[in-house]
């Protein structure tokens, strides 16, 4: 259109120097016009000429500018993909993410996509910047409960039995506050240390049916600080437009926790109280991903946990426990998280676990417990009060026999380093 332009002005201006060719001499043979008026016309017509060749080459500035800022728009929309920002001049104004930065805390302005990623669970989020240090305290509520019904004896016809018939009913709720740091090595590196304290409370009654029913009820309570862990999690490749971010990790649980073999036992080797750790050290090597799908992130993960065998030795209630193998487990998890808003951001996903058998040394026997499956419907939310503060509100349901019920998670992360 510019060029078209530029033509029909020249056209004009040609048109205009031919007429004033074409009138002069005819108006000079009957008014003797003076060569001064000549000269002037001819002045006006090389200013106009001069004017258009000014005109084109504004256009043509003009032109490369639009062309430059469809391009830098093009590379800021293709690096906002999949964060849930809105096409806002502010946000398009700032300069393009750099590599690595979406899997880092965004510039103050990219709200919306910090936390969308940060409403997905904690250990497969986005990495920590560089620099920055986040405190990220935590209160853990689950719930289960198990029935259970036990005869031994015999059966002489269907209905009929002879023995002992035992039903049990627990009920076990858990309470954890976890203080946690993470600091950013690098946009690719970040490690983590974790501290629990747990609080545990069983309520078991038993229903015995000899010659007449017998019900106990007993009460069992634990607390103590937990198994502190530690974590380092790095970003593998860089961010490219509809492609995942894979982040390997690797934790280390300890045995700080009170050990189920340290908690005290009756005469009859029955606990008294209740453990707060797991009694053995850990190694979780993982890997994780997020893929941007405008305006979705989805993730996912895959860790396996083994616990470090070890020699017990002990007698607890009459009976000597040896070498003790824990179950190792496997854990996967799939899900998405959504922006709802710049302020507000959900997640939906599902976690399942299966833990392998585990093999203790009881007397001159080996015992080997069950596998299990926990898989659990895992919910998530999360409100941005201020650019340094997010508050994420977590639920997870249990959809197997045996997963707890269902567990409530508050977190409120702080940036303190920025």
């Amino acid at each position: 259109m510019a060029h078209s332009m530029t033509w029909v002005l020249r056209a004009s201006a040609c048109a205009a120097a031919v007429a004033v060719q074409l009138t002069s001499p005819a108006k000079a043979a009957g008014e003797e016009k003076p060569q001064a008026e000549l000269s002037r016309l001819t002045a006006e017509v090389q200013a106009q000429t001069k004017l258009l060749h000014d005109q084109e080459a504004r256009i043509e500035a003009q032109q490369s500018e639009i062309q430059d800022l469809e391009r830098r728009l093009d590379n800021e929309l293709a690096s906002l993909r999949g964060t849930g920002l809105g096409q806002t001049a502010s946000s398009l104004s700032s300069p393009p993410a750099t590599p690595g930065g979406p899997v880092g805390e965004a510039p103050p302005q990219d709200t919306l996509g910090r936390a969308e990623v940060q409403a997905i669970p904690r250990e497969l989020g986005v990495l920590t910047p560089a620099g920055h240090l986040v405190f990220d305290p935590s209160l853990e509520y689950s719930r289960s409960s198990d029935n259970r019904l036990v005869f031994r004896g015999i059966e002489l016809v269907p209905g009929i039995q002879i023995g002992l018939i035992e039903a049990s009913d627990v009920n076990s709720d858990t309470v954890i506050g976890t203080s946690a740091l993470r600091y950013g090595l690098s946009d690719r590196l970040e490690v983590e240390a974790l501290l629990p304290y747990v609080y545990r409370n069983s309520l078991i009654k038993v229903v015995e049916q000899r010659d007449q029913s017998i019900v106990r009820t007993i009460q069992l309570k634990g607390h103590d600080i937990g198994d502190a862990e530690a974590t380092i999690r790095y970003q593998l490749n860089s961010v490219k437009p509809l492609r995942p971010i894979w982040i390997a990790s690797l934790r280390i649980k300890s045995d700080t926790g009170k050990s189920p073999f340290d908690i005290p036992f009756d005469e009859f080797g029955v606990a008294t109280g209740l453990a707060t750790g797991s009694g053995f050290w850990g190694i979780e090597p993982g890997i994780s991903f997020l893929l941007p799908s405008d305006p979705v992130v989805i993730y996912g993960g895959l860790a396996y946990l083994y616990q470090i065998p070890k020699n017990i030795n002990r007698n607890i209630g009459g009976v000597y426990i040896g070498r003790v193998d824990p179950a190792s487990a496997i854990e996967a998890s799939i899900g998405f998280g959504f922006a709802v808003n710049p302020q507000f951001s959900f997640s939906l996903g599902y976690r399942h676990d299966y833990l392998f058998a585990s093999r203790e040394h009881i007397g001159d026997t080996v015992q080997r417990s069950d596998q299990l499956h926990a898989g659990r419907l895992v919910l998530g939310m999360s409100y941005r009060v201020t650019e340094k503060q997010l508050v994420n509100l977590g639920f997870e349901f249990g959809v197997t026999k045996d997963a707890p019920n269902m567990s409530v998670t508050l977190r409120a992360p702080l940036s303190l380093l920025n």
